[in-house]
């Protein structure tokens, strides 16, 4: 319900041309490294790890509802989410989780049902590889 008041006029995307992102680099770093350092700084470790934390899951949830919202009916509520995920990655500097969120909070609106497949599969890769990362450090 909430969906269609944030929803494009009929027709509105007919008109908008799907943008082509700038792809993935193969070796583009998963992670910003000095990011949650700054983080620390400015909130001390604790509430850094605590924050952290809250991040993990709230990402995990948000892949999840990614992968059980049906794209035609929700598309509104896909970009929002995709918004919130995008802001959250950067702030911790996972840089390529957050240009895939990026990617599909902009293309909600326009996605085929195999193009959002295959950025939620990306985005689950892009997670996996950002939280291997963090076990390491």
């Amino acid at each position: 319900m909430i969906d269609a008041a944030f929803a494009p006029a009929h027709g509105a995307l007919d008109a908008a041309p799907l943008r082509e992102p700038e792809p993935l680099r193969e070796l583009e770093p998963l992670r910003e490294l000095g990011a949650f350092d700054a983080l620390v700084r400015e909130i001390g470790e604790d509430g850094a790890s605590e924050v952290r934390a809250v991040f993990w899951n709230e990402t995990i949830a948000r892949l999840k509802l990614f992968h059980t919202l049906a794209l035609d009916q929700h598309r509104a509520r896909i970009g929002r989410e995709a918004h919130s995920l995008k802001s959250t990655a950067r702030t911790f500097g996972y840089l390529r989780l957050a240009r895939l969120a990026s990617l599909l909070e902009s293309t909600a609106g326009v996605l085929g049902n195999a193009e959002f497949d295959d950025l939620l599969q990306q985005l689950d890769a892009a997670f996996a590889g950002a939280k291997a990362q963090e076990s390491q450090d």
